[in-house]
């Protein structure tokens, strides 16, 4: 019996000294699915490519024998395999819905140039590559341009232009087929020219990828991807960039498509304002058919018109616009009609008399034109108070022609002030064109940009056109706001005066014409048509600075506003600098409706302290404390060094400045 019992133990131990027993065979075998499972895990949890190396040969040792490591070694190449193909699938899974949102961007564009943007700009985030392009055929020239651009530094290579088939671009453009390369400088399947390699080689483009923008057989233009190392493009990249040209061809087209349609719309409704004016120009000539005098006949002006009634009814007349201004007398000296006897008129329909003087609202319609006095006949009988009565019909037929013409000429002026502002129409053609009108655009000129707050957009324009009339310029509306391109030597009292002190003069002087403070900016002086913009530019910062400034009812020129103004004359992208530098604080307020900014602001203005900040936002020190620690999570620890607390000041300020018009902004700090 005890020899009995011990022999499995004997058998057992000889087994795993030898290493051939069948506890060690199942040790082994265990250890080999332990490292099986441990591939599973690591594919998984998607583990990177260097921890599925195979055992060491010393951790084989006892553990495992020759062929259960050739096991674990062939199933770790084959895990590898795996993560290499649900890797390929995960990337390629982004990649499609990476291309979905940029369908669905694409479709919810509608200006082009925003598309073109959105197209480069998400190639870019797509391939992570350093710059991303795009060129679009002219057919009429026979090549392809560069139309837009992300990632670029090169201003020659932002307006290179490529033959079809010159470089890697003009040959996807010809070919309507991608091509890459590693290094385009030493890559000799393309035709290299001066320009392009110039271009490319001020750019530092080593890589480039292009792949055609297609609408069915058509090419209208190149998508490209390009690195400043070397580098090879995979056929994965090449199709990626294929799909999103797909789309941006589509989209292009779309936003073409929707441009022509407005384009045709703006003429169709320009053709039926002129059919309209025309046939209200026929309602005119049937009824002056029908009413005009002989004075009419022989085309009298108000001057004849006065005159002449002056003459027949025996006394002193008087024709004033509806304003008040005086436009004629005859045979009386110069008064202001009575209100009271103008409105009596206007809501009869007869004429009235106040105090020995006959009052007759000139009409046309319900519209009141102006109004004609008759002096020296307090005992006006029936029939010549008709007579009186008909003279104000054919001085309101006459008012109504002289407006008209004013209108045409107000009209072919706004025309020229609006080519000269937008710098749409050729430049040669508009000195000509402002000469007809009494312009002289060789004489240096400034442009002013107002806005009343108070006072219709109607008045401000009256008003405005009256000075530039009498001082040979311009005047009209611009992207709805009242513009005036004066010369220099007429923008104020005295010949040489400077464009701000102009601009405050002349804000003074329209303040006054309307009893309501305008706001004038100023810039210039310009001379030639292609200036013109750019001063507009800068005209309607100056303004829009002036009242975010609490300066309503002043006129200044940008250099009179400090730093402000030189910030706001030299920085291109005062946007991109807020959001750069205040982003997660607008942000937050804008998700959330807090007030981090102000607080910001506040403290700042408060010099720093929380105690006095509290008191002037009438809240807790405790809130304001709160309310610190957030914009400090918000814009990171550092936000209160020196440096960083001038950009932060800096920003708050361009901020406030550049609240739209029509947007209400806080008073000035």
């Amino acid at each position: 019996m005890p020899t009995t019992g011990n022999t499995p133990s004997a058998g057992t131990g000889t087994g795993a000294d030898t290493g051939t027993g069948t506890g060690t065979g199942a040790g082994q075998s265990w250890t080999a699915l332990r490292h099986l499972r441990h591939l599973l895990d690591l594919l998984d949890r998607g583990a990177p490519a260097e921890q599925f190396a195979p055992p060491t040969v010393s951790a084989r040792g006892p553990h495992l024998d020759e062929s259960d490591a050739a096991v674990v070694a062939e199933a770790t190449r084959v895990a590898l395999r795996i993560r290499r193909t649900l890797g390929q699938h995960r990337r390629r899974e982004a990649e499609l819905a990476a291309l979905f949102d940029t369908a669905g961007d694409l479709a919810r564009l509608r200006d082009l140039d925003a598309v073109l943007k959105a197209i480069v700009r998400r190639a870019k985030l797509l391939l992570g590559t350093d710059v991303t392009y795009l060129s679009l055929n002219d057919d009429e020239a026979g090549d392809t341009y560069m139309r837009v651009t992300d990632g670029s530094v090169s201003a020659a290579f932002q307006q290179v232009r490529l033959g079809m088939g010159e470089g890697l671009g003009g040959l996807v453009a010809e070919t309507a087929r991608p091509y890459s390369t590693g290094d385009y400088r030493d890559d000799q399947r393309f035709r290299h020219t001066t320009t392009i390699d110039g271009a490319v080689t001020e750019e530092g483009l080593r890589a480039i990828l292009g792949v055609p923008l297609r609408l069915g057989t058509r090419v209208i233009g190149v998508l490209y991807a390009a690195d400043r190392t070397a580098r090879t493009f995979t056929p994965d990249e090449v199709a990626l960039l294929s799909s999103l040209a797909d789309h941006a061809a589509i989209a292009i087209d779309s936003a073409r498509l929707l441009d022509e349609t407005r384009s045709a719309l703006v003429d169709l409704n320009e053709a039926s304002r002129t059919i309209e004016a025309h046939s209200d120009a026929m309602r005119r000539a049937e009824d002056a058919h029908d009413r005009l005098t002989d004075l009419v006949l022989r085309g009298a002006d108000i001057t004849d018109v006065a005159t002449a009634i002056g003459t027949v009814l025996q006394g002193g007349t008087l024709i004033h616009d509806a304003d008040g201004t005086e436009l004629a007398r005859s045979g009386t000296d110069s008064g202001q009609p009575s209100a009271r006897a103008v409105a009596a008129s206007r809501t009869g329909g007869r004429a009235v008399s106040a105090d020995g003087t006959w009052v007759c609202a000139v009409l046309a319609g319900p519209e009141l034109l102006g109004s004609i006095a008759l002096t020296g006949r307090p005992d006006l009988g029936d029939a010549d108070r008709r007579l009186f009565e008909r003279a104000g019909v054919v001085t309101a037929l006459l008012l109504l022609q002289r407006r008209s013409v004013a209108e045409a000429e107000d009209r072919v002026r706004g025309e020229l002030l609006g080519d000269l502002l937008t710098g749409a129409a050729d430049p040669a053609s508009l000195p000509a064109r402002a000469r007809r009108v009494g312009v002289n655009l060789d004489h240096p000129h400034a442009v002013f940009v107002l806005h009343c707050a108070t006072a219709s957009r109607q008045r401000l324009m009256a008003a405005g056109a009256r000075v530039a009339h009498s001082r040979k310029g311009l005047a009209g509306l611009h992207h709805d706001d009242v513009v005036l391109v004066l010369p220099v030597g007429h923008t104020g009292p005295g010949d040489g005066v400077g464009v701000g002190v102009g601009a405050a003069g002349l804000a003074g002087e329209l303040g006054q014409a309307l009893a309501a403070p305008v706001t004038v900016g100023a810039a210039g002086p310009v001379t030639g048509s292609g200036r013109f913009p750019g001063a507009h530019a800068e005209a309607l910062r100056c303004r829009t600075a002036l009242r975010a400034l609490g300066r309503e009812g002043s006129g200044a020129a940008l250099g009179d506003l400090g730093f402000l103004g030189v910030l706001l004359g030299d920085q291109t992208d005062l946007g991109g600098y807020v959001r750069r530098t205040l982003g997660p604080v607008l942000d937050y307020d804008a998700k959330r409706g807090t007030e981090l900014v102000h607080t910001l602001r506040t403290y700042f203005d408060e010099g720093t302290s929380q105690s006095r900040a509290a008191e002037a936002l009438h809240v807790h020190v405790n809130t304001v404390v709160q309310r610190l620690d957030r914009i400090g999570r918000l814009l990171g620890r550092d936000w209160q060094r020196p440096e960083r607390a001038l950009e932060l000041q800096l920003a708050l300020r361009v901020h406030r400045v550049q609240r739209p018009d029509d947007s209400a902004a806080p008073p000035p700090a």
